[in-house]
C-alpha cells in the first residue's frame, strides 16, 4: 500500500486511457461499464423520483384534481417499473458491483467482459422499451403486472407488450450479469484469496448472482406467457379464457421475491464493508455474515407463498409460508448484530458513508419488524394491500437498498473520479435525507393501520366517516412534506457530488484507511486496475496501516511487513484463512 504521490494521480488512469463517445460505448473495461450502468441507474432514479413527487403532491389533500384516474394509475405504475426494474435491481449489482467486484479481486476485468458489455447494452433497450410504452397507449397495470388488468386486450393501455419486453429483456441483462460475477469470483481470486479472505461485499455479490441466475428465468419465462396471451388471446392467466390468475401470481413471486434479495443483498455487503473500514475495526463474525448471506439466497426461493395469504391458498400452506418467512429473519439479524458488534469500541468516523451505513441499519430494522406484521396470518389479512405495505416496502426496499447504494457510492466515489467530495456538505445531505426519508414513509404505517388502501386515487366519499378522511389527509400531508424534504436532500448530494469532479480535491489512493484491494490502487485506478499484484491479507485487519499527513491518505506501516515480504507468503500457502 504505497503511498502514490499527487501529482501521479490523473495521468494515467481508466478515465483518460481512451476518449471519445464510441471508446465508452463500446468499451470493455469494467470500470467504464460500471460508471456508464451508475450514471443510467442515476437518470431511471431522477425520473421514477419525480413520478414519486407528483404523486405525493396528488395525496397531500383530499379531493386533489392535480391527476385523473387514469393518469395516477399510469403514474405510480411508471414509478413502480423505473424504481424495482430499472433502478434498485441493477443499482448494486450492476452498477458498484461492476466498478469494484474485479479490483477486489486484485484481477484486471470480470471474466468476460463481452458478455459484460452485452449486459449493459440490453438494460439500455429494456429501458428503451419501458419507455416506448408511454407513446404506446401508456401502462395501468401496477409494476407487478398482475392479471387481468395486463391481459385485458378491451383495454386501452397499449403499452403493456412493450413494458413487458422491456422487462424480459432486463431480465438477461441481470442474468449474464450473474454468470459473469459468479466465474469471476471462482476463477479470477489472486494467490492467497481463499473463499475466507474474500471481502464480505463480494460473499454478498456470489449469493446475489446466485439468486439471479436461478430466478430470473422464471421471470422471463412468465412474461413471455404474458406477452402471448395479450397478443394472441391464449388462454393461460385470464380466467375470462379459461386461464388462472392466481398462476401468474405464483409465477411472479418466486421471482419477485428472491428479487427482493437481489435487491437487499448487496446492499447488506456494501454495509459490512463500511461499518468496518469507518470504524477502523475488523468485521467482527466474518464467516457468520458471510454464510448468512448464502442462507438468505436459499430462503429467499421459500417464501414467495406469503404474498398470497388472501389469494384462496391452502390453510396449510399459508402456515408453512409464514413460518419460513419468520425464519429468513435469523441471517439478517445475525447480520444486523455482528455490524453493532464490529462499531463497539470501535474509532467511528461520522463521515457521509457512515451517516448512511447507520442510516441503513435504523432503516432495515424497522423494515424488518413491520415485516413480521405481515409475515402472520392474522394481522396480514388486515393490513394487505394498505399504505402499511407501502411503507414497509420502501423501508426495506426504498430505505434499505439505495441508502446503502448511496453509501457505497460515496465510499467508493474517491475511487471511481479521483476527487473528494465536501465532507461538511455530504453530511448534511445524509441528515437530510434520512430525516426525509421517515417523515415520508413513517406516517404511512398509520395509515395502513387505520385503513388506508394503497393505490387509491383519492381518500374521499362515502367510504370513510369524515374524521376518518380528516386523519387520513393529516398524514398524507407530513408523508409529502418529508417526499420535499427527501428530495431536497437528494439535490443536494447531487449537486455536491457533480461539483466534486470539476472543482473537488485529489484524492489519494487510499482516503478512509481501507484494506480490501481496491485501495491498493490509485484514484481513480489504471486501464489494467494494478501496476503490479497487489498484497493479499487480512482485508480487515486495519492495523497495518498508518495515516500519511503529506498525502492526505492511509499508507502502510513501516515497522509491519507485508504478507509474503518473509521467507514464505502463508497467504499464497493457503496455511491461513
Amino acid at each position: 500500500m504505497t503511498s502514490i504521490p499527487s501529482n501521479t494521480l490523473h495521468t494515467d488512469n481508466y478515465l483518460n486511457h481512451t476518449r471519445g463517445f464510441m471508446s465508452w460505448a463500446f468499451t470493455l473495461d469494467h470500470k467504464r461499464i460500471g460508471v456508464m450502468y451508475l450514471v443510467s441507474v442515476l437518470v431511471a432514479f431522477f425520473f421514477g423520483g419525480m413520478a414519486a413527487l407528483a404523486l405525493r403532491t396528488h395525496l397531500i389533500a383530499p379531493g386533489t384534481e392535480m391527476l385523473s384516474e387514469d393518469a395516477y394509475n399510469q403514474m405510480f405504475t411508471l414509478h413502480g417499473a423505473i424504481m424495482v426494474f430499472l433502478v434498485i435491481i441493477p443499482s448494486v449489482p450492476a452498477a458498484l458491483g461492476n466498478f469494484v467486484l474485479p479490483i477486489m479481486l486484485g484481477a484486471k476485468d470480470v471474466a468476460f467482459p463481452r458478455l459484460n458489455l452485452f449486459s449493459y447494452h440490453l438494460w439500455v433497450i429494456g429501458a428503451i422499451f419501458f419507455l416506448m410504452s408511454l407513446f404506446t397507449g401508456g401502462l395501468d397495470t401496477g409494476w407487478t403486472f398482475y392479471t387481468p388488468y395486463s391481459t385485458d386486450t378491451a383495454s386501452a393501455m397499449g403499452g403493456v407488450i412493450p413494458a413487458l419486453t422491456g422487462a424480459f429483456i432486463l431480465g438477461f441483462s441481470s442474468i449474464f450479469t450473474g454468470m459473469n460475477f459468479i466465474v469471476t469470483i471462482h476463477r479470477l481470486r489472486p494467490p492467497g484469496m481463499t473463499w475466507f479472505r474474500m471481502p464480505l461485499f463480494l460473499w454478498a455479490l456470489y449469493a446475489t448472482a446466485v439468486i439471479q441466475v436461478l430466478a430470473t428465468p422464471v421471470l422471463g419465462i412468465t412474461l413471455m406467457l404474458l406477452i402471448v396471451e395479450r397478443a394472441f388471446g391464449i388462454g393461460i392467466f385470464d380466467p375470462a379464457l379459461g386461464g388462472d390468475p392466481v398462476l401468474y401470481q405464483h409465477f411472479f413471486w418466486f421471482y419477485s421475491h428472491p428479487a427482493v434479495y437481489i435487491m437487499i443483498l448487496p446492499a447488506m455487503g456494501i454495509i459490512s464493508e463500511l461499518v468496518s473500514v469507518h470504524s477502523h475495526k475488523h468485521i467482527f463474525g466474518y464467516r457468520f455474515i458471510a454464510f448468512s448471506s448464502i442462507a438468505i439466497a436459499i430462503f429467499g426461493f421459500l417464501v414467495w407463498g406469503h404474498h398470497m395469504f388472501v389469494s384462496g391458498q391452502s390453510a396449510l400452506l399459508n402456515v408453512i409460508f409464514s413460518a419460513i418467512t419468520f425464519s429468513v429473519s435469523i441471517p439478517s439479524a445475525i447480520k444486523v448484530f455482528n455490524w453493532l458488534a464490529t462499531m463497539y469500541k470501535g474509532s467511528i468516523s461520522l463521515n457521509a458513508p457512515m451517516l448512511y451505513a447507520l442510516s441503513f441499519i435504523f432503516i432495515f430494522t424497522i423494515g424488518g419488524l413491520t415485516g413480521l406484521h405481515l409475515g402472520t396470518l392474522a394481522t396480514d389479512v388486515h393490513l394487505h394491500d394498505t399504505y402499511f405495505v407501502v411503507a414497509h416496502f420502501h423501508y426495506v426496499m426504498m430505505g434499505s437498498a439505495l441508502f446503502a447504494m448511496i453509501g457505497g457510492m460515496h465510499h467508493w466515489w474517491p475511487k471511481i473520479t479521483g476527487r473528494m467530495y465536501h465532507e461538511l456538505t455530504s453530511q448534511i445531505g445524509a441528515i437530510t435525507v434520512f430525516i426525509g426519508f421517515n417523515l415520508t414513509f413513517f406516517p404511512q404505517f398509520m395509515l395502513g393501520s387505520q385503513g388506508m388502501p394503497r393505490r387509491y386515487h383519492d381518500y374521499t366519499g362515502d367510504m370513510w366517516l369524515p374524521e376518518t378522511v380528516e386523519l387520513f389527509h393529516t398524514y398524507h400531508f407530513w408523508s409529502t412534506i418529508g417526499s420535499y424534504v427527501m428530495a431536497a436532500g437528494f439535490f443536494l448530494t447531487a449537486g455536491y457530488l457533480v461539483h466534486s469532479i470539476f472543482r473537488g480535491k485529489l484524492a489519494p489512493a487510499n482516503p478512509w484507511g481501507g484494506r480490501s484491494l481496491e485501495w491498493q490502487c490509485t484514484s481513480p485506478p489504471p486501464h489494467d486496475n494494478f501496476a503490479k499484484q497487489p498484497t493479499v491479507g487480512d482485508c480487515y485487519d486495519f492495523s497495518v496501516l498508518r495515516w500519511d499527513e503529506a498525502e492526505q491518505g492511509y499508507t502502510w506501516r513501516e515497522d509491519v511487513p507485508r504478507p509474503g515480504e518473509g521467507d514464505r507468503d502463508p497467504y499464497e500457502k493457503g496455511e491461513l484463512e
